[in-house]
């Protein structure tokens, strides 16, 4: 085995290296040159990806002011069609009034008026709770006084007081009654 000499050696070879790069700096700035390509796409992912947050983050912004606006005309629009339906009441109480001379006339004015109302509450959906002779529910009833009763069925309402109402189902103000009790 004979050992190589310095003439067969490429130029620019390292005497231990044994067949690799001529040039030790063109490793170097090829290995630079791929490092600040591979940073660059990386700045611009995180640029595409920042620019994509914000974005978000904006459209977020808007849905919740939106929101928030649509919110806040329900709540101050959200009695619209009662107080329209209440005018109609309003304006058959103040006729009621102009022809307060006459009882009869009075009288069917009134009726006429409860009518009305009636119908606009049943629009906006509240319902009258009038629960006589009904078993007493303290759900919906406020007992006001309990009456000893051998016709009515013990625990029962017998008589009502004030109606009570509610509201799509939720309890405004609770029917007062006396119940009966046992003798």
């Amino acid at each position: 085995m004979t050992m190589p000499n310095e003439q067969d050696r490429p130029p620019g070879a390292h005497p231990d290296n044994t067949g690799g790069n001529l040039n030790p700096n063109a490793d170097a700035a090829a290995e630079a040159a791929e490092l600040r390509a591979s940073v660059a796409a990386a700045e611009a992912r995180a640029l595409e990806s920042r620019d994509l947050y914000m974005r978000a983050l904006a459209e977020l912004d808007n849905v919740r002011k939106r929101a928030s606006r649509d919110v806040e005309q329900a709540h101050k629009y959200a009695v619209d069609r009662f107080a329209n339906d209440l005018v109609g009441v309003k304006d058959s109480l103040e006729l009621g009034l102009i022809a307060a001379g006459d009882v009869e006339t009075l009288k069917a004015g009134t009726d006429a008026t409860l009518k009305l109302l009636k119908k606009a509450f049943e629009k906006a959906g509240v319902i009258e709770l009038d629960p006589l002779g009904e078993p007493f529910n303290p759900e919906l009833h406020e007992a006001m006084a309990m009456q000893p009763s051998a016709e009515h069925v013990p625990d029962s309402v017998t008589q009502v007081v004030q109606k009570g109402y509610q509201l799509n189902g939720r309890l405004l103000r609770p029917a007062r009654v006396i119940v009966a009790r046992a003798p």
